[in-house]
């Protein structure tokens, strides 16, 4: 009796590594988890002498082991208690476990564990890929517009879920995007910017009132700083001072409306500015820097309409941290100027640009790359119909030299040319991203909605189109992002999937 009970030692002891294990406290997904995401993540506890994992998912809801073996349609092994799948379909239920082997090579299998993913209407929008990927295949694509992330194949992957009614679908979502974190940064209809985790869980929320007014707002950018900061464009409303008989001539900035004391001769005109704000985890403001500090009224005459409108602003519109070097670069749109300012100094380093400067006209981002070149897209404004483009140009090497233009792509829709292009109206939106092997990712502009990696040599590497189905038209329709975002391989995903927004 005694060798019996000591034969079944080890069959006791892995009993006991598996109690954890069924246990349910480390497995992911969580039993009856509905998900917004197919590519999943899934963990379980480790068990000490297991030599191998593998889990296998099958389509349905089961119990039983016969139906669900009947139904396995994906079986994948690793090596740790962290294994990546991906589940075909939205809106269905999916049952899985995981089996390993112990030093005795004997499998050993979990119970069953249930999960489904979260219905999606793939009927109403699309990503229509073009030109298929050969050096980014195992990239992925974030839409705001569309708020969701695609595979190179044009797959939908991950969509934005509905977190605390904040998104629903007349949202409007902007720049959303992976942070280096691995976690989502986006800005909500102008007003709420969050960071969430791949799960949907809320980890940061930007104060409700930028600059402590009620009045302002949030717009175009918002980034997760390396130091743990967060850096947001907001607004700045201030109001102009014109006279009447010489309007260029008198304008200047002055108090808010409520304080001025009207005439009859001078008229007063809402102008707003734009400011870039820097908040601590903890929501608090610790840098700031506002446009009215810094600008001269006299480029007021230099403004392009907002939108085509007679509306003018100097449209501050993007923003590039470069923080080895300290410097932050600004876009404002509709004065065509980009402004570099020493941080956190806010002193004006270089000013480019200007509308009569005949280098770019009403630019949507600006970044500054690892070899030190200044990168615009540049809707190209100048006059409406013109089409946008993407400069790369070189900063002054010395005092007397000069912002210099070394190389540009112009954008040209599949099968128009020029002369087809609309007569009227501006383009808006666009953004350009540098890649690890220098070739650019970028979101064309409304009207155009198409996105693209494209080389140095100016060669297409892939291309698609975001579109929206067209009840009143019966067919499919570009669908203009405001800006596009790029995962580029399959590391950066994975660390967007496990790191929950923390390193």
């Amino acid at each position: 009796m005694g060798a019996n009970y000591m034969q079944r030692i080890p069959g006791l002891l892995f009993f006991l590594f598996l109690i954890p294990f069924v246990a349910g406290s480390q497995i992911m997904p969580k039993e009856g988890s509905k998900l917004h995401y197919r590519l999943i993540g899934f963990s379980f506890p480790v068990v000490s002498g297991a030599s191998g994992y593998n889990i296998e998912i099958a389509k349905g809801n089961y119990n039983s082991e016969k139906e669900f073996r009947k139904n396995i349609f994906e079986t994948r092994p690793g090596e740790s208690n962290k294994i990546i799948a991906e589940v075909p379909f939205f809106g269905k239920e999916y049952t899985w476990r995981v089996s390993y082997t112990n030093k005795r090579s004997k499998v050993k299998k979990s119970e069953l564990h249930h999960f489904a993913t979260l219905a999606v209407d793939s009927n109403m929008q699309r990503l229509r890929v073009i030109k298929q990927a050969e050096t980014y295949k195992d990239a992925y694509v974030f839409l705001d517009a569309n708020k969701a992330l695609y595979d190179m194949k044009g797959n939908l992957v991950w969509f934005l879920p509905g977190i605390s009614g904040i998104s629903n679908d007349n949202a409007n979502v902007r720049d959303l995007k992976i942070s280096a974190e691995g976690a989502i940064t986006f800005m909500l209809n102008d007003k709420q910017a969050y960071e969430i985790n791949y799960n949907g869980d809320i980890l940061w929320r930007a104060p409700d009132n930028g600059n402590d007014n009620p009045n302002l707002h949030y717009h175009h950018q918002f980034t997760h700083l390396s130091n743990g900061n967060y850096m947001i464009l907001g607004t700045e409303p201030v109001t102009l001072k014109i006279n009447k008989e010489h309007p260029f001539d008198s304008i200047s900035i002055v108090a808010g409306a409520d304080t001025i004391k009207k005439d009859k001769n001078t008229d007063y005109k809402p102008f707003p500015l734009g400011s870039i704000i820097e908040y601590s985890p903890s929501g608090n403001v610790v840098w700031q820097w506002k446009t009215s500090q810094h600008f001269d009224s006299s480029g007021i005459a230099y403004c392009l309409p907002h939108h085509g409108k007679n509306k003018f602003e100097v449209h501050l519109n993007a923003f590039f941290f470069d923080e080895q070097d300290s410097i932050i670069y600004l876009s404002f749109r509709n004065t065509s100027q980009v402004v570099s300012i020493k941080y956190p100094e806010g002193t004006i380093v270089n000013a480019y640009g200007g509308n009569d400067s005949g280098l770019f006209y009403g630019q949507h981002s600006c970044i500054h790359s690892r070899a030190g070149y200044l990168y615009l897209f540049d809707n190209n404004q100048k006059m409406a119909g013109n089409l946008p483009k993407i400069l790369m140009l070189q900063e002054p090497l010395s005092k007397n030299d000069t912002l210099k233009k070394i190389w540009e792509y112009e954008y040209t829709p599949d099968g128009i040319n020029e002369k087809q292009q609309p007569t009227t109206g501006f383009t808006i939106g666009g953004n350009v991203i540098e890649l690890p092997d220098n070739s650019l990712f970028t979101s064309m502009c409304n009207p155009y909605s198409e996105v693209l990696i494209v080389s140095h040599d100016k060669k297409i590497l892939w291309s698609a189109i975001p579109e929206t189905w067209s009840v009143i038209n019966k067919k499919w329709m570009p669908f203009s992002q405001y800006r596009a975002s790029i995962i580029t391989g399959r590391t950066e995903m994975e660390h967007l999937v496990w790191s929950n927004g923390k390193n």
